[in-house]
């Protein structure tokens, strides 16, 4: 009796060890530091799930902007990370920092990050960041970005535990957000009276879109555009990621407020669902042409 329950202790104890391995390995899997920092080149630029122009787009990055490289070990491709969406970007597309000095931003991905003197984990602790606190990243240095913080602090955060984004506003989360759900639907069709991922027109697109966010949108362009929510805005200029846009054509659409909407992505284009030759949902330029002629405002929420 005594040897089987001291057999049945080294097993518990040998299981206990194992989960704890395990659990190690997934936490230190999920951890990925940056190995360097990229520079996009090229407007709405793909990222995708995987290295292939065939694989699914995650979202599209705005030209100009930093991007932690996680890995380039793929010939042609860069494995990166981007405002909390990770992918790959075609490597002709992406120049790597030499110099590893830049300016951009920064989001804490979690609570209680520290902020030290040293790019290193023995360096003094400065002050401590929470989830969602933009600071500014000024470079990058063995997987550590160079930041300065809110109140002037500065020092060092491990590259895993900030997200670099474009934008110093905590609510450009949010907008981010609704962008890269709407590019997840880039290339359905449109079907009139649409408002799903089977087909959308227009409105339903919108409609759909900002359902996922918890936002009640009526199922027609004038009606999104006079339901009162959110702040409008009459300048493409001011318009911010995430933001309804609408558009009217009066010589075609007498007596309509509005007569199209999509969201803008930034970079000065917005995605939406065209009827033009059945294209579907698709990204156009608001700088110029028709979208630029007719445009009536936008709607930040």
């Amino acid at each position: 009796m005594t040897y089987f329950a001291g057999k049945m202790t080294r097993v518990f104890l040998l299981s206990v060890i194992t989960v704890l391995l395990l659990a190690g390995f997934a936490v230190a899997a999920e951890s990925e530091q940056a190995v360097a920092v990229g520079a996009t080149t090229g407007s709405s630029l793909r990222l995708r799930e995987g290295p292939s122009t065939s694989a699914a787009i995650v979202t599209t990055l705005d030209k100009g902007v930093a991007v932690a490289v996680l890995d380039d070990s793929t010939d042609g491709w860069y494995r990166v990370a981007y405002s909390g969406k990770t992918g790959y970007v075609s490597a002709d597309y992406l120049v790597i920092d030499q110099d590893n000095i830049f300016t951009t931003y920064g989001r804490a991905n979690g609570d209680g990050i520290n902020v030290r003197s040293g790019p290193s984990t023995e360096s003094e602790v400065l002050a401590s960041v929470n989830s969602g606190t933009i600071v500014t990243v000024n470079g990058f240095e063995d997987g550590w970005y160079d930041v300065t913080c809110k109140y002037g602090t500065e020092g060092y955060i491990r590259s895993d535990f900030l997200d670099l984004t474009a934008s110093n506003t905590a609510s450009s989360a949010a907008g981010s957000s609704i962008v890269d759900t709407a590019m997840q639907h880039l290339g359905t069709r449109y079907v009139y009276g649409g408002a799903s991922p089977s087909g959308f027109d227009c409105s339903g697109f919108t409609m759909y879109i900002y359902k996922q966010f918890g936002y009640s949108l009526p199922h027609t362009a004038t009606g999104q555009w006079q339901s009162g929510i959110g702040t409008r805005v009459y300048s493409i200029s001011e318009l911010q990621p995430g933001d309804l846009v609408f558009f009217n054509d009066p010589s075609r659409n007498a007596g309509k407020a509005c007569s199209h909407a999509g969201i803008y992505i930034g970079n000065g284009q917005h995605i939406h669902s065209s009827s033009s030759r059945s294209n579907g949902v698709i990204i156009s330029d608001l700088t110029s042409g028709y979208y630029n002629t007719y445009f009536i405002g936008g709607i930040h929420v």
